[in-house]
């Protein structure tokens, strides 16, 4: 115990010491500091007297009856020079006004933050797919008798499209049909002739089975008759059709009479039958904004699209969603969506590439300001508010959602003036005065179409 006593009393007998001199080293340096802003002082006064005592004797030589007799000789050039210089003066501060020159109130364009219903719209791109699409394949190996349609014709549901050699299985069906309408004429006979005992009930059975046969084996002539007259399935515009009069087609293939220098080409059907109208657009929406769209599926709420091909000033078209495919594509976190629109003019074909607007949801009461009032700094983006008093303050935002223009944020109120214009000499505190009146931040209950993005 006494020994940590005395290691105490050490420490603050050394504290003590310690604390003396650093109170003695500053008072020193602040002796020090004295001397030196009195010897300044001194130098000071010095230069003042050795000044005077060298240019006073200068006054003592100016004549002043000269000075007042050349100013009256040349008085009125003396008074046009100093209108000039007065006149001069005015024209730099009608050109170059206080408030822009340091110190003065700069010079802003304010907007007064309002609320809103804004669309939370999804940009996306996609392709022009056909509602539905069939490829026109042979059932039967066969020649080509006759082509009834023509390249880009528009066809109806079952409109004769090709003709093939169909003479074998006319006279196939024909011997046939024949058989079974002599098969039928003996069921009758033998129907006569049991009731009245001429024969038995079994050569009854026996003539209705065959009977029953030979129409079976006609109907199946007759289907496969049936097969030589090709009919389109849809209505659609026929592509560009790929046999000739006198062309062998085979089932599941075809092979033109197309022919170049080197070889023949090959290709997959007689011609192919695309539905322009309705028209599709497929495109893909991100993982994240997957919820927004179930959630509005669920409600029962249509989902509007825009959607432009090629130049987009040119036109929009207007439709709306199909569905919502029911997977995730892993590799590129998003799902497909499928979207109906007119084509009644077609000007839009399968394969184009497209520019596609969602709108997923609506943003009730969001606080919408101008994007380019936003600024960037090391500690986040930040908007210039003016007070009551005309000058700014710097407030922190977040940025919820930002479209063309037009971004929706938190962290500032109803009624708050925002800097839009002139921000780029502000610091908070600064002075400034408006451009012209503030005016609610006018913003479209549509913005008008960098890929949107729900941050």
């Amino acid at each position: 115990m006494r020994a940590g006593r005395a290691a105490i009393n050490s420490a603050k007998s050394i504290y003590k010491s310690k604390k003396k001199e650093t109170v003695s080293k500053i008072e020193n340096l602040a002796n020090k500091l004295l001397n030196k802003l009195l010897t300044l002082k001194n130098w000071g006064l010095a230069r003042l007297c050795a000044l005077w005592q060298k240019y006073s004797p200068y006054l003592k030589k100016i004549n002043f009856s000269q000075v007042k007799a050349f100013s009256l000789k040349y008085k009125w050039r003396i008074l046009l020079i100093l209108i000039a210089l007065y006149a001069a003066s005015k024209a730099y501060d009608y050109f170059f006004p206080a408030a822009d020159k340091a110190g003065g109130p700069i010079t802003v364009t304010t907007v007064i933050v309002d609320k809103k219903d804004i669309p939370l719209i999804i940009e996306a791109t996609g392709t022009i797919v056909s509602n539905s699409i069939v490829d026109i394949r042979p059932m039967v190996t066969n020649t080509v008798a006759k082509i009834n349609i023509k390249d880009g014709q528009e066809v109806k549901a079952g409109d004769l499209l090709f003709t093939l050699d169909d003479r074998n299985d006319k006279a196939n069906y024909e011997k046939l049909k024949a058989l079974a309408d002599d098969a039928q004429k003996q069921y009758l006979r033998a129907k006569e002739l049991v009731e009245k005992n001429f024969i038995s009930k079994a050569g009854l059975e026996t003539s209705l089975a065959n009977a029953r046969s030979t129409q079976a084996a006609a109907r199946s002539a007759e289907v496969q008759l049936s097969f030589d007259s090709i009919r389109s399935p849809i209505d659609g515009r026929a592509g560009i059709v790929n046999v000739f009069p006198g062309s062998l087609v085979q089932a599941s293939n075809v092979v033109t009479t197309a022919t170049n220098s080197t070889a023949t080409s090959s290709v997959g059907s007689m011609v192919t039958i695309t539905q322009l109208n309705p028209i599709n657009v497929q495109f893909v929406i991100p993982e994240k904004e997957i919820p927004t769209l179930l959630e509005n599926q669920r409600t029962g709420e249509v989902l509007k699209v825009k959607v432009s091909v090629g130049d987009a000033s040119k036109r929009v078209y207007e439709g709306k969603v199909l569905v919502i495919d029911n997977q995730v594509d892993p590799a590129i976190a998003a799902v497909r969506v499928k979207a109906q629109i007119p084509n009644d003019a077609m000007t839009l074909l399968p394969g184009q590439f497209a520019r596609v607007s969602l709108v997923a949801s609506d943003l009730k009461d969001a606080l919408v300001v101008p994007s380019q009032s936003i600024i960037m700094n090391s500690r986040g983006k930040i908007v210039y508010v003016v007070d009551k008093d005309g000058k700014v303050a710097s407030k922190p935002i977040k940025v919820v959602y930002e479209y063309q223009g037009s971004t929706v944020v938190t962290g500032i109120e109803v009624g708050d003036k925002v800097v839009v214009e002139g921000k780029q000499n502000l610091r908070p505190g600064s002075k400034v005065r408006e451009a012209k009146e503030s005016s609610p931040a006018k913003q479209n209950s549509t913005p008008t179409p960098s890929a949107a993005d729900k941050k």
